[in-house]
């Protein structure tokens, strides 16, 4: 089985600025037998895949209908892949890989990003081989500069030079063109805002009798978000937060959970907590307070169920020894069928009792 755990090595780099957009392409290129493409590339617009290219038809397939004014702009500028198909098979041959040593992932994420104010960034491209990273390189237009880290191969001023060149005139300024146009093209998708719903949430635990918060953003866009956990008007630890991953919600939104545990003497400490979230939607950052004091919602009616339960056990042993105490009865003399006489005054009282508890058990759990 081929793992492409490469790509979460890949996707861990942080490469996109807030309220940036970026372009990138992830480029897969596999050595040994798999029912997978030999070379496929997808492309993405921040979140949005637009593209997909393989090496089975050697032709790009566009989300939606492409403008026809941009067909052979976009014919043109999808040689680059052949182009990064043909480095990745020179890289395969000089490492020696082959169909008889199994199976072998390369991969890179490329791309460029554009800046806050229209102004062309960085671009990025970031190699792995077998889920193992084998080169970071960044072009920076505006230092005119180049920023590699590669271990295993020796750079000298030449080939320095001719990679800044080809990246400087071909790769970056392609890059660029083809994320404006597609920014333009998909800015009712990409450049959508929608405000983030925030959600404070309180778990007695009843092990430690302690308690664990929780601040919940969820059904934001685009999904850069800013949230915090303070104690004591204090950022805690981020080695105390559980959490903080960006998930994505099933309607294109984003979703953000961040957990804290706090122990039965910090509560008897009264700490203040609370919580405050940043996000490009939001004039002003929000800053929501626990009430730590409260007492849990959910743990009541939790103890409100058992409470029940245990009556109802209790009602069902009770009804078993009536049960068995009328049995008794008619073996003791009298026919079968026959009635045994009234139930006994304080076995009649008990039940009554009981119903009349499990009753106004039952309503106060549904309140």
């Amino acid at each position: 089985m081929v793992k492409f755990d490469t790509v979460l090595i890949l996707f861990s780099h942080p490469c996109v600025s807030t309220g940036s957009h970026s372009l990138m392409a992830l480029v897969t290129y596999i050595v040994g037998q798999t029912p997978f493409p030999e070379f496929s590339v997808v492309l993405m617009l921040d979140d949005l895949q637009i593209m997909y290219y393989d090496s089975i038809t050697w032709k790009p397939v566009y989300r939606s209908h492409s403008d026809s004014k941009y067909y052979d702009e976009e014919q043109s500028d999808a040689v680059i892949f052949q182009d990064m198909y043909n480095e990745m098979k020179t890289f395969s041959v000089k490492k020696h890989l082959n169909i008889t040593d199994g199976v072998h992932v390369l991969q890179s994420l490329t791309g460029c990003e554009l800046l806050n104010d229209d102004k062309p960034g960085p671009l990025h491209i970031w190699n792995a081989m077998d889920r193992q990273n084998i080169m970071e390189f960044t072009y920076d237009l505006e230092k005119n500069d180049i920023q590699m880290k590669k271990s295993w191969i020796p750079w000298n001023q030449v080939k320095l030079l001719k990679l800044k060149s080809i990246h400087e005139n071909v790769y970056h300024p392609i890059c660029i063109k083809v994320l404006r146009r597609y920014l333009k093209m998909e800015k009712n998708n990409v450049m959508r805002k929608v405000k983030p719903r925030v959600r404070l949430m309180k778990k007695t635990l009843t092990d430690s009798q302690g308690l664990q918060i929780s601040c919940l953003a969820t059904g934001f866009y685009p999904r850069h978000i800013n949230l915090t956990l303070f104690r004591d008007d204090q950022p805690v630890d981020d080695d105390q937060i559980t959490g903080g991953q960006i998930l994505p919600n099933g309607d294109r939104t984003y979703q953000m959970r961040k957990s804290l545990v706090i122990s039965a003497e910090e509560l008897r400490e009264k700490h203040k907590y609370n919580c405050t979230m940043k996000h490009l939607n939001l004039d002003n950052k929000l800053d929501i307070t626990f009430d730590v004091a409260e007492p849990d919602p959910g743990s009541s009616s939790l103890s409100a169920v058992i409470s029940v339960l245990v009556l109802m056990c209790v009602a069902v042993l009770i009804i078993t020894a009536i049960i068995k105490w009328r049995r008794k009865r008619r073996a003791a003399g009298r026919g079968p069928g026959t009635f045994a006489g009234p139930l006994p005054g304080d076995l009649l009282r008990a039940l009554n009792n009981l119903n009349t508890t499990l009753l106004t058990s039952t309503q106060h759990t549904r309140k």
